[in-house]
């Protein structure tokens, strides 16, 4: 829950910080769809190497980024080992040669025993399962000679190592995309430029200012309300409850334990949070002023032609490639 970073905005002054809200949020839609359109891993790994100059240049921490992609490493992880396995183009690389009978059974138990005995004592839990995953696999290129079950060979070619790494850069990428446009921007400024994004639809009576509210605030709870359950884990951690161990029925217990709480400090941060812009004379559909006014500047210009002229060349590159 530590690795939850939607939500979160990061003062700065950089140029990103500066751009208008609308324009960001309509380069972060376009910028997604160039990571789709384009053609193969070599543009996409210079695409990367672009959005890390963006980064950069906006001087905020890299390890926000790393911890908004560690949530979704094991999905990461998991689609690029398929794509191995599965992916049969290209030139062979290596054939593993593996064997499954008794011996492996049990070795492979006895991995599985172990890890889950001294799991909780490894800090880097992903790190540790995948060793241990490997580990399942190599003990079955042992040749045992007797009580063998089945004999299966794996290849490796290049086109799904190329595959994979193409589709885990592209999910790093629509992460880090999304990142730029939290970290940068406040929910107060993602509202009004949402609101003023959808203001054409008013015109057939869609609730524009109700909906772009309700947007803004989901991203201001989230990282709220994974603060909060994080407290909760650590004040039932000091009374010895232990979320890691225990039988399933033990661990439902724990789980309803935490929600009962997360339910109660939901609704009360909802009620606090009305009752405030109440007194602020929030009226639900009423139609409400600006302190500033959203007006497009000179960088902003800028930073729409640069990302239309990049989407043009990743048009042209997925035609003619």
């Amino acid at each position: 829950m530590n690795g939850i970073t939607i939500g979160q905005y990061i003062p700065g002054d950089s140029w990103l910080h500066k751009l208008d809200p609308r324009v960001k949020m309509l380069l972060t839609i376009i910028w997604i769809v160039i990571i789709f359109l384009i053609p193969n891993i070599y543009f996409m790994l210079g695409l990367l190497a672009l959005y890390l100059i963006l980064f950069f240049s906006t001087r905020l921490p890299i390890i926000r980024v790393i911890k908004g992609i560690k949530p979704v490493l094991f999905l990461l992880t998991f689609t690029f080992i398929l794509q191995i396995l599965y992916t049969r183009s290209g030139t062979l690389l290596y054939t593993f040669h593996f064997h499954f009978g008794l011996y492996h059974l049990l070795m492979i138990i006895g991995i599985i025993v172990i890890y889950f005995l001294t799991s909780k004592y490894i800090p880097f839990k992903f790190l540790y399962l995948l060793i241990a995953f490997v580990a399942c696999f190599a003990v079955q290129i042992i040749d045992f000679n007797n009580l063998i079950f089945v004999d299966y060979t794996v290849d490796i070619f290049d086109g799904g190592l190329i595959q994979g790494a193409f589709i885990f850069l592209r999910i790093v990428l629509m992460i880090g995309i999304t990142s730029l446009l939290t970290f940068s921007t406040m929910s107060t400024d993602i509202n009004n430029g949402l609101q003023s994004l959808l203001s054409p639809l008013a015109k057939i009576k869609v609730p524009v200012g109700s909906i772009s509210m309700v947007f803004s605030l989901t991203l201001r709870f989230i990282p709220l309300l994974f603060d909060e359950t994080n407290k909760i884990i650590r004040a039932q951690a000091s009374r010895g409850v232990d979320f890691s161990e225990g039988s399933l029925k033990e661990k439902v217990i724990q789980i309803v334990s935490l929600l009962i709480p997360m339910f109660v400090i939901s609704f009360s941060k909802a009620e606090d949070l009305a009752n405030a812009m109440e007194t602020r004379g929030y009226i639900v559909g009423a139609k409400r002023s600006r302190y500033d006014e959203l007006k497009l500047k000179y960088f902003d210009y800028i930073a729409v032609v640069f990302t239309i002229l990049l989407f043009a060349g990743a048009i042209c590159l997925n035609v003619l490639l």
